[in-house]
C-alpha cells in the first residue's frame, strides 16, 4: 500500500511538472505569443473616396488572415480579403473604392478590418484585431486662386505671390519649386487669404513655382505662379592664390576652426576653410533664416536698406569665384551670397527697417554676425563685424546703429558682407536697395490684391 501511495505521487509531482512546464512553455514560446496583429492606415478621419488608402498589417507570429469591408448605412462591400498561404510578417496592401463605385452619397463611411495572426494562443485560433474606423467622405477639391503676383522674377531675385485657398478640412499650404524649396505662406489680411516672398537662387538655371492646397482628405488643388523669367549673368572671378595670402589668413584661420585641426597642408587648409566651415557656417544661417511667422500680414512697406552711409561696392552679389595655384587649377570654388561694402574703418553699421535680432554671435568665416528678422521671411545679415551693438532678442529700431564694419572672419579689409535672405535663399541685395523695385515688385502688388480682396 505504501508503495502504491509513493508510486502514485511521483505521478503527481510529474503531472505537475508537466503542466508548469506546459504553462510556461505556452507564457514564453513565440508560438503562443499574445499580441494581436498591429494595422497601420494612410488616411486619418477623412477619405475623397478615390485615392488608395496604405494599409500596412504585421505581426511577428505571421499572418494567417486579413479582410477589410467598407460600409455604408445601406450598403456594404468587401474590399479586401486574404487566407495567406505562407506565414508573412508584414503586409502591405491599398484599399480602393468598390469596383464600379466612384461616389456614394452618405457623408462617411465606416471600414471594417479585421486580422487574424498564426499564434497558437485562444485554443490554437490566433490573435484577431477588428476595428470600425468611421471616415468622413471628401470628394471636393479645395478652393485655389491667385489673387496677385510680381510680374517677373530675375536669377538670383524675390518676388511676392498673393492667393487665396479655402477647404473646411485643410491640412497644408505650400508652394514648391522647380530646385525642391518649399515656401510657407502667411495668412494675408483676411481669413482665407495667403501672402509669400519667393526667391530664385543664383545657381538654378531656371525656376518655376506653384502655389499647392490639399485637404485631410487627399484631395488636392494646384495653381503655378506665372511668373516672366528674367535670366541675370552673374560674374566668374578666376582667382590666383598667393603664398602670402595662404601663410597669412588661411594660417590665421586654420589655428582657430576645428575643421581645419591636424590639417598642415596649406592648399587642403585653404579648401577646407573655403568649402566645409562655410558650409557649416551657411547652414546655420539657412536654419535660422528660413523660419517663417504664422501671424496674420496686415502689410508689408519696406524701406530701401542701405546699411552704410557713403558705402561703396567692393564685390558682387553671386560672384563665382575659382581658385588655381602655381599652375593648379580649380583648387577650390565658392559662390559670394552677399554684397561688400566699405567706406571707412569701422563705419556704423544701420538697420534700414525694424526688426527682431535673431542672431548675433561670431559664426566662422563670417565673423561677428548679427541677423535681423523684418518679418515675411526676409533677413538681413551683417558680416564681418568689429563691433556689435545688438543681441539675439533685441528690436532694431529703423535707422538704429547696430554695429561697426571690421575685419572679423574670412576679410581682407574692413569691410561690411551685407546679405539678404528670403526664407533661407539668398537673394540680390540690389533689388532690396531700390525703391523703385520694392514698389513696382513689392508693395503694388500688395496694394492690387488688397483692392481685390476688399471688394469681394
Amino acid at each position: 500500500m505504501r508503495r502504491g501511495r509513493n508510486g502514485s505521487g511521483i505521478v503527481g509531482w510529474i503531472i505537475v511538472v508537466l503542466v508548469l512546464s506546459a504553462v510556461g512553455f505556452m507564457g514564453f514560446s513565440p508560438l503562443f505569443e499574445r499580441d494581436e496583429p498591429k494595422v497601420t492606415l494612410s488616411q486619418d478621419g477623412y477619405w475623397n473616396f478615390r485615392d488608395p488608402i496604405h494599409v500596412n498589417v504585421e505581426d511577428a507570429s505571421g499572418l494567417k488572415s486579413f479582410k477589410v469591408t467598407i460600409a455604408t448605412p445601406h450598403e456594404e462591400w468587401v474590399v479586401a480579403e486574404e487566407n495567406m498561404k505562407s506565414s508573412e510578417i508584414k503586409k502591405v496592401f491599398d484599399i480602393l473604392p468598390p469596383k464600379g463605385v466612384r461616389r456614394v452619397e452618405a457623408t462617411s463611411i465606416v471600414l471594417k478590418i479585421e486580422a487574424t495572426d498564426n499564434s497558437l494562443w485562444g485554443l490554437f485560433m490566433g490573435n484577431t484585431y477588428k476595428e470600425e474606423i468611421t471616415l468622413v467622405i471628401d470628394q471636393r477639391r479645395p478652393v485655389l486662386a491667385i489673387i496677385a503676383n510680381s510680374y517677373k522674377i530675375q536669377k538670383g531675385g524675390s518676388a511676392i505671390v498673393i492667393f487665396k485657398a479655402e477647404d473646411p478640412h485643410m491640412q497644408s499650404l505650400k508652394i514648391e519649386t522647380s530646385f525642391g524649396k518649399t515656401f510657407v505662406a502667411q495668412p494675408f489680411m483676411k481669413e482665407g487669404y495667403y501672402a509669400s516672398l519667393v526667391a530664385w537662387p543664383v545657381q538654378e538655371q531656371t525656376f518655376s513655382a506653384t502655389v499647392i492646397a490639399r485637404d485631410r482628405a487627399g484631395n488636392e488643388t494646384k495653381s503655378a505662379i506665372p511668373l516672366r523669367l528674367k535670366d541675370h549673368v552673374y560674374r566668374v572671378s578666376n582667382i590666383e592664390l598667393s603664398d602670402a595670402f595662404l601663410d597669412g589668413k588661411i594660417a590665421e584661420l586654420a589655428n582657430e576652426y576645428e575643421q581645419t585641426a591636424g590639417v598642415d597642408d596649406r592648399l587642403e587648409q585653404f579648401r577646407i576653410i573655403n568649402e566645409k566651415v562655410r558650409a557649416d557656417n551657411e547652414k546655420i544661417i539657412h536654419g535660422i533664416t528660413s523660419k517663417v511667422s504664422t501671424n496674420m500680414i496686415l502689410d508689408f512697406t519696406p524701406e530701401p536698406f542701405y546699411p552704410l552711409v557713403n558705402g561703396q561696392k567692393v564685390a558682387d552679389f553671386g560672384d563665382h569665384r575659382i581658385y588655381s595655384y602655381k599652375g593648379k587649377e580649380n583648387v577650390s570654388q565658392a559662390y559670394h551670397m552677399g554684397l561688400d561694402l566699405a567706406s571707412v574703418a569701422m563705419g556704423s553699421i544701420t538697420s534700414s527697417n525694424g526688426g527682431k535680432v535673431v542672431f548675433s554671435q561670431p559664426n566662422g568665416i563670417y565673423g561677428n554676425l548679427p541677423i535681423i528678422d523684418h518679418g515675411f521671411g526676409l533677413y538681413t545679415l551683417y558680416g564681418h563685424c568689429s563691433e556689435v551693438h545688438v543681441q539675439e532678442g533685441d528690436v532694431a529700431a529703423l535707422g538704429q546703429a547696430i554695429a561697426k564694419t571690421g575685419l572679423s572672419g574670412y576679410a581682407m579689409g574692413d569691410h561690411l558682407h551685407f546679405g539678404i535672405l528670403v526664407q533661407g535663399i539668398e537673394v540680390r541685395p540690389e533689388e532690396w536697395m531700390d525703391t523703385k523695385w520694392i514698389y513696382d515688385n513689392i508693395t503694388s502688388v500688395i496694394e492690387s490684391a488688397k483692392l481685390i480682396i476688399n471688394q469681394r
